[in-house]
């Protein structure tokens, strides 16, 4: 039988008539639609798991500040109060979280991470089920094999909802990270394809609302703090579902659900960094100084506050009806609607040109000045 499904409900009809775990079945599906051979794609899963235990442990021993200058050092410092005999967590969610966070430092700080399924939450499948294999020694091939089952539940995020926080807010992002693994965690330790989509499915529930609010239009905060939170969620559901606590809301529904509630979220609250944390006058003040926030002014006179842009641009900009400094992601979302000649990554929020004359004559009309000659 073909290993195919467009939905958690095909998932689980598979999984139980051919009496297959949902990584095994995702795992065939792989194998089928990539066309490699078994060797191949353990391979490739390999270095998944490689990349995820370097990035989740070296800012551990390691720690290097952020690009944005908003993280770095929160990992070694949750590893230290551990070592100290302070925690409050137990062993396993302290592992998690100090392990996630990790992950979001390594990324803000250029390295290399699995974006599972985004960058902005890359920490949590690393974090909870590495924590798993810290304490309780599953061995590498056990992990990889999990890590077919966090990859259903993204796929299934992916074809019928987003995963994306500029479509449906940090619930789409850490929301679907937690989901992915906390079925994980639950087939890591013995559940049923059953009991790992109700703990899916709570996880989205649990985390519904949660909106993406970048300070600085960064990867860095409050996102390492929500990673944190995340595999907290996704264990409390793991653990929730396999004491046999039932899950009123089938995996399909939840998902529809996030994607609905997303989808009404206002802008402001989706990765714009034009409400929530992003907009509160300490992440203004502490953003402002390292030349990632763009200045507002309450009065209508041109304001003849500045800011510096990545790759060396300047705005000039009023906005009469905010009361304090936003971030330059604004200026972004501003400049994409007024100016032709300049485009935006929703992606990495990265500003750039094209072409460079055009763009000069273009800025001088609309209060954009590039500081190069």
């Amino acid at each position: 039988q073909t290993m195919d499904f467009k939905n958690a409900k095909e998932l689980l009809e598979l999984s139980q008539n051919e009496k297959l775990t949902i990584s095994e079945v995702m795992r065939q599906r792989e194998l089928s639609e990539t066309e490699n051979s078994p060797e191949e794609l353990y391979t490739k899963m390999e270095r998944v798991l490689e990349i995820m235990k370097d990035s989740s442990s070296t800012p551990i021993h390691h720690p290097v500040a952020s690009m944005g200058g908003l993280i770095g050092g929160e990992a070694k410092r949750l590893s230290l109060h551990e070592a100290a005999g302070m925690q409050l967590c137990g062993k396993v969610l302290h592992k998690a979280m100090t392990r996630a966070m990790a992950v979001l430092e390594t990324n803000a700080s250029m390295g290399l991470i699995v974006a599972a399924p985004t960058a902005g939450s890359a920490g949590i499948v690393p974090g909870l089920l590495l924590a798993l294999q810290d304490v309780y020694g599953y061995s590498d091939e056990a992990m990889i094999q999990v890590l077919y089952n966090a990859g259903a539940i993204g796929y299934l995020a992916m074809r019928n909802a987003t995963v994306a926080g500029a479509v449906g807010g940090c619930q789409a992002e850490v929301g679907i990270a937690s989901a992915m693994a906390s079925s994980a965690a639950v087939e890591l330790l013995g559940g049923t394809p059953e009991q790992c989509l109700n703990a899916a499915s709570t996880v989205l529930m649990n985390m519904l609302g949660l909106v993406c609010d970048p300070v600085g239009g960064l990867v860095e905060y409050p996102c390492q703090n929500r990673n944190a939170a995340g595999v907290a969620s996704a264990l409390i559901a793991a653990e929730m579902s396999l004491s046999g606590i039932p899950q009123l809301i089938p995996f399909d529904e939840m998902l529809d659900t996030m994607y609905a509630v997303g989808r009404r979220l206002p802008a402001e609250l989706r990765e714009t960094a034009l409400g929530g944390c992003a907009t509160a006058p300490s992440a203004c003040a502490r953003c402002s100084g390292r030349g990632v926030c763009v200045f507002f002014s309450t009065r209508r006179a041109p304001s003849a506050q500045t800011a510096f842009l990545p790759h060396r641009f300047v705005v000039y900009y009023n906005y009469s009806s905010a009361s304090t400094c936003s971030v330059w992601a604004a200026a972004r979302s501003w400049m994409t609607r007024t100016a032709r000649g300049i485009r935006a990554s929703s992606t990495t929020g990265s500003m750039f040109r094209t072409p460079r004359k055009r763009m000069s004559r273009r800025a001088s009309k609309i209060g954009f000045h590039s500081s190069v000659p």
